[in-house]
């Protein structure tokens, strides 16, 4: 039998450290992948500095990471849509209330992944690549099509022109990215912000307006892009997103629905802040949140926070994963987004690569190869 390696974090707000682990067998509706890219996220290093108030349910020792690509070694009963050899991408989710099991964490050399949340990777596409892609396509989704969110038409090869636009605040980011895209496959017309170095790059996405987040103008812009369009509701990604979504939203006709995948708050301080500073945020996280909601109800504007492994439980996993992204990734219609940037080839270097994510990065994801 094949050995098994992670990359482990073994109590709260601990390092990561390498170590043995249990090769983990699939059961009905998964399959077991070698790992040979995974990407970090903004929540990997949130759980890591935090890990008491938004995950306290996770058990130690916990096997972190959310993006994995790599080869089917096993597939569980009950699968038909993968092969042993298969090259595949897929969200994994062993740190989720309902799963917590180290098995289906990212970052070791075997994860268990869900089918209905994993697609092929083209044959022309690196493992580094596809690996970008996940979490961010998850959370998009979540957020668009999900009918406790925006509850958008899905996407496909030929949508429909809605006659409708979304606005997608962090249009760069890494799941930002892939809402323009989303949005724009299942007919609807994009609204979005960035920096001007990253203008190009979303509007390349689709996007048919940009506008610059940092302008002391940028909501009073966006509010008069939005003359004669019929707006379908927006997405937020970024601290500061949701209160000026919420500001510009209160002031547009259409269908006032914020979906948010950040809160209102920046997690930074966390990592060097020590105990006084976990508790300054969670008190700016309780009371900005409170702020939102009561801004968000007085120019009633429905809100609802992103949870971007729910659409495993849901149709939109399998609208996704089977029955759109494999054809329009290798059709050339849907391109991996932001672009890797790979930061070591072992498992020994994630560790690095979320103190490189920490510190801050642009229209890129942070990738990290393994053998």
């Amino acid at each position: 039998m094949p050995t098994n390696t992670a990359a482990w974090i073994r109590h709260k707000h601990a390092k990561l450290e390498v170590g043995p682990a249990t090769y983990p067998r699939p059961a009905a509706g998964q399959i077991l992948v070698r790992n040979h890219a995974v990407a970090v996220n903004p929540v990997d290093w949130i759980i890591q500095v935090e890990g008491s108030l938004l995950f306290g349910w996770l058990k130690y020792p916990a096997v972190l990471g959310s993006d994995v690509a790599g080869e089917v070694v096993e597939i569980g009963p009950q699968v038909t849509r993968f092969q042993i050899g298969d090259r595949v991408f897929g969200h994994a989710v062993g740190t989720d209330k309902d799963t917590n099991d180290p098995a289906q964490g990212a970052f070791q050399s075997y994860s268990v992944l869900l089918e209905r949340m994993t697609a092929p990777i083209p044959k022309s596409m690196p493992y580094e690549n596809a690996a970008v892609l996940p979490l961010a396509v998850s959370s998009a989704s979540s957020g668009l099509f999900q009918s406790d969110n925006l509850g958008l038409q899905l996407p496909s090869a030929n949508p429909a022109a809605t006659g409708q636009t979304v606005l997608v605040w962090g249009g760069s980011t890494s799941v930002g990215c892939n809402a323009i895209q989303l949005a724009v496959a299942a007919g609807y017309d994009v609204i979005t912000t960035a920096s001007p170095r990253n203008f190009e790059f979303v509007t390349a996405l689709g996007a048919s307006q940009v506008f610059d987040y940092h302008s002391a103008t940028v909501e009073a812009d966006i509010m008069e892009a939005f003359t004669g369009r019929t707006l379908a509701g927006a997405i937020s990604f970024g601290a500061t997103g949701a209160p000026s979504c919420v500001r510009i939203l209160g002031r547009l006709p259409g269908n006032r629905f914020l979906s948010i995948a950040t809160p209102p708050v920046s997690f930074a301080g966390l990592a060097t802040g020590g105990w006084p500073e976990k508790l300054r945020v969670t008190v700016r996280l309780i009371s900005s949140n409170i702020a939102l909601q009561f801004r968000s109800r007085s120019r009633r504007i429905r809100i609802k926070y992103i949870a971007g492994t729910s659409l495993k439980n849901n149709e939109v996993s399998t609208a996704i994963y089977r029955d759109y992204l494999p054809d329009a990734l290798s059709e050339g219609r849907y391109v991996a987004a932001p672009n890797p940037t790979v930061v070591g080839n072992d498992l020994s270097d994630i560790q690095r690569a979320m103190d490189i994510l920490l510190a801050g990065v642009s229209a890129s994801k942070i990738v990290v190869t393994l053998p």
